[in-house]
């Protein structure tokens, strides 16, 4: 049974709300007409009773044009810092504090031909990318002639927008450490004669053996080969959760917090005849929404969904033709080489049998309030060198595929969304870098998923150390689309990813390395064990199954309560076996639950991590650990099984301390979504005058966690209010699109001015999806305001 009492009862409750803001919003009627420059003719912006803007153009670019300018309407401070971020220009407006920062994320631009890198592109994705930018330019014209609509924060930190140009684009690759700091820590724990302990933290899926690489030195490898990637070195002090501020344990947990949920059903399966795909990416919940919503029309284009602000096209939704859906997939797309460099001339390093010198780039950073620095940043074949310790003769380069050429992600969402069929996607996927699995359903019936990015070929190693930079261990180029894992109309009718292994059976991953790092199977497997008991699923299923809290996890737990607890265990023992295993929010098990398993992974992690790998494994795995306590072997001494009972007994009682401690002395009135808040705040609400100028939208309560999957996961060490999640919410009846439904946290715009500022926030909380209405009749029935964004040289 699909367990959704929480969200359906919520639903009733806030309905009942006095002043509930499921009541239509008050901008009924109106209608606008402004002059821009940069559209090349009229576009019509319709915006539905959900404040989802429909956007009616002439041409391509003018679609993207109504699409740039209402996310920047919308976004502008948003899609304004991260691009200030990306291209390391936060200095110049916050000082000097910043210089280091904006210094790694300049190694991070692409140096290559980038008039060579748009000439290769799709003439018509080429266009809509410039309209993209024409429309964030013309509203932040708009803005600069009338400052009064600026939003809040610009008059707050006395700044103002930068403008976006073409070729930002292609320069934008983006800073990320990938599995670098794994490799690191397995180098490490290799020289300390430990490496068996990694598997604690991060088991191979597959299942694989290490080697090291020829000519490693693992005892040389330190953290601080890691240079500019760790955090610690580049902070970043405007972010109230920094991640330079956390430690190993909190930013690999919030790594592979981050994940999604997609399932696809065929004709065949579904209760309609029709297919059916849904989707919920799981992104952080609690400051600005990474979805924005829209719906672009024009001759050869007719697209709806979310989009990620600041990147041209949607990335979840569906056009006139197909569905579309995407998960993270796992692909190891980065490597670290260690490069020689030469005694008394450390500007030169040994590759391929000869001495070459690094490339350089001087740059200037403007620092508010000080001198601008001079930096000089240097390459190994196009490789950002991270880190150089000439007194060592030794430099690290950092391989990773968002820095080869071709490797224009930003245009990708474009090509897909101008895509006609199966056929033609899979030519748009080879633009696409960041690895995804891309679920899709035609109005023809047929289903598809296919892995996409780029992978690297390594042909003499396997990515889980640093590699010798002398070239014996280069790259060879990436993976063709066709090689990767991928299915067609299955037979099973059915098919899901939620980040978990995924490589199917037969698949030649031992010659085709793509990953061994995965997400745990938590909720894939309860997602597969709804779906196989399905053999009519309907929409109603769809969005049921998107809100279900049942935890595999507590399931497993349950099965290991000891048949004669301890008197302090026992209470505990006696409300858990009563229990259904649903992670409901007003639950009084479940909060106990959540108190028991953070105390039985510290107890697991003290009994079974050598003291001597402590410092490098930060934690253990969660499916790792369930595995290793219902089947105890010797690592937890003489007899395992008597150990593992006392591990969960004491487990038992420590929860039950804690959930006192928060919930109070009485069980009864324990309920899991008192702790487990969802609360959305400014970035920048550390700032007094921005916390006053942008309320906190809180108040909500939730259930779930992390391995539900309704994720609604959190970090102890940070609390427990909702962390992340899945702010949009996307199923498309494929074919009768009106019949489609949506949710987005808190709503469209980013402005506490706007109404949409948290209107979608109680729907959210209930689990109320929303119609996603496309038909041009429809979207007219269903209008409450219209835009004409006119050319300002007609």
């Amino acid at each position: 049974m699909i367990q959704r009492r929480a969200f359906l009862l919520a639903s009733v409750a806030l309905v009942a709300m006095p002043g509930s803001l499921f009541a239509k919003p008050r901008v009924k009627g109106t209608a606008q007409t402004i002059r821009l420059s940069g559209a090349r003719a009229p576009v019509e912006v319709i915006e539905d009773e959900l404040g989802v803007p429909h956007v009616r153009a002439a041409s391509l670019h003018d679609a993207f044009f109504g699409q740039g300018y209402l996310v920047a309407r919308d976004r502008l401070f948003q899609i304004d810092m991260e691009h200030r971020r990306d291209m390391g220009r936060m200095a110049e407006a916050f000082g000097p504090r910043f210089v280091a920062a904006d210094k790694a994320a300049r190694l991070f631009l692409y140096r290559g031909d980038v008039e060579a890198e748009l000439a290769a592109l799709p003439p018509d994705v080429l266009e809509c990318a410039r309209g993209y930018v024409a429309g964030v330019n013309a509203r932040i014209a708009e803005l600069a002639a009338d400052p009064a609509q600026l939003p809040l924060e610009y008059g707050i930190l006395g700044i103002s927008p930068l403008r976006w140009e073409m070729a930002d684009l292609v320069r934008n690759r983006g800073i990320g450490m990938g599995d670098a700091d794994d490799e690191v820590r397995r180098a490490q724990l290799q020289a300390r004669g430990l490496l068996d302990a990694d598997q604690l933290m991060v088991p191979l899926r597959p299942a694989w053996s290490f080697t090291v690489p020829d000519g490693l030195d693992c005892s040389a490898v330190s953290d601080a080969d890691l240079g500019v990637l760790d955090p610690a070195n580049r902070p970043m002090d405007f972010d109230p959760v920094q991640e330079a501020s956390l430690d190993p344990e909190q930013r690999w947990t919030d790594r592979f917090a981050l994940g999604s949920n997609a399932w696809t059903i065929s004709p065949s399966r579904s209760a309609t005849g029709r297919p059916i795909l849904a989707n919920d990416p799981h992104l952080g919940i609690g400051r600005s929404s990474p979805r924005h919503m829209c719906h672009l029309s024009a001759p050869g284009l007719d697209v709806i969904g979310a989009g990620a602000p600041g990147l041209p096209g949607i990335m979840q939704g569906h056009t006139d033709r197909f569905a579309f859906g995407r998960t993270n997939f796992h692909i190891d797309q980065t490597d670290l080489f260690v490069l020689r460099t030469k005694e008394g001339d450390p500007g030169r390093y040994w590759h391929k049998g000869k001495w070459k010198a690094f490339e350089t780039f001087e740059d200037e950073i403007l620092v508010k309030g000080a001198p601008s620095e001079r930096v000089t940043l240097r390459y190994a074949a196009g490789r950002p060198i991270v880190s150089q310790d000439a007194a060592r003769h030794r430099a690290v380069a950092f391989a990773t595929v968002s820095m080869l050429p071709g490797a224009n992600q930003r245009f990708a969402i474009i090509a897909i969304n101008l895509s006609k069929d199966w056929a033609s996607l899979r030519q748009a996927f080879k633009l696409h870098v960041s690895p995804t699995n891309l679920h899709y359903a035609d109005i023809d019936g047929n289903t598809g998923w296919q892995t996409i990015g780029f992978t690297p070929r390594r042909p003499k190693h396997d990515g889980l150390f640093p590699a010798p930079g002398d070239g014996a261990f280069d790259w060879t180029g990436i993976l063709p689309v066709e090689d990767m894992p991928h299915v067609y109309n299955p037979r099973e009718g059915w098919f899901a990813s939620a980040n978990q292994m995924n490589l199917p059976t037969g698949y030649p991953y031992r010659e085709r390395i793509i990953s061994f790092s995965w997400s745990d199977p938590f909720r894939y497997d309860r997602v597969a064990e709804v779906l196989r008991s399905q053999p009519k699923h309907r929409i109603e299923d769809s969005i049921a199954l998107q809100h279900d809290v049942q935890s595999l996890p507590a399931r497993a737990l349950l099965k290991l309560l000891p048949a004669n607890p301890s008197a302090a265990a026992a209470p505990a023992a006696a409300l858990l076996r009563r229990w259904d295993c649903g992670i409901e929010a007003d639950s009084a098990a479940a909060l106990l639950y959540e108190m028991v398993m953070p105390a039985l992974s510290t107890a697991f992690y003290d009994r079974i991590v050598p003291a001597s790998a402590r410092d490098l494994i930060a934690s253990v795995n969660l499916s790792e650990m369930l595995r290793l306590l219902a089947l105890p072997d010797k690592r937890l001494g003489d007899n395992p099984a008597a150990t593992r009972d006392a591990l969960v007994d004491g487990a038992l009682a420590a929860g039950w301390t804690k959930a006192v401690e928060l919930g109070g002395p009485d069980p009864a009135r324990w309920r899991w979504g008192d702790l487990h808040g969802v609360t959305i705040a400014h970035p920048l609400a550390s700032n007094p005058a921005i916390a006053a100028a942008f309320p906190r939208i809180e108040g909500g309560r939730s259930g779930g966690d992390g391995t539900t999957p309704m994720a609604r996961g959190f970090n102890p060490k940070r609390g427990f209010n909702v962390s992340h999640g899945a702010s949009y919410l996307f199923v498309a009846d494929v074919g009768a699109w009106d019949n489609s439904r949506f949710l987005l946290l808190p709503g469209q715009s980013a402005d506490p001015r706007s109404p949409r500022y948290r209107d979608f926030y109680p729907y959210w909380l209930a689990g109320a999806m929303q119609p996603l209405w496309y038909s041009k009749a429809a979207v007219d029935r269903h209008a409450v305001g219209r835009l004409v964004l006119e050319p300002a040289s007609s």
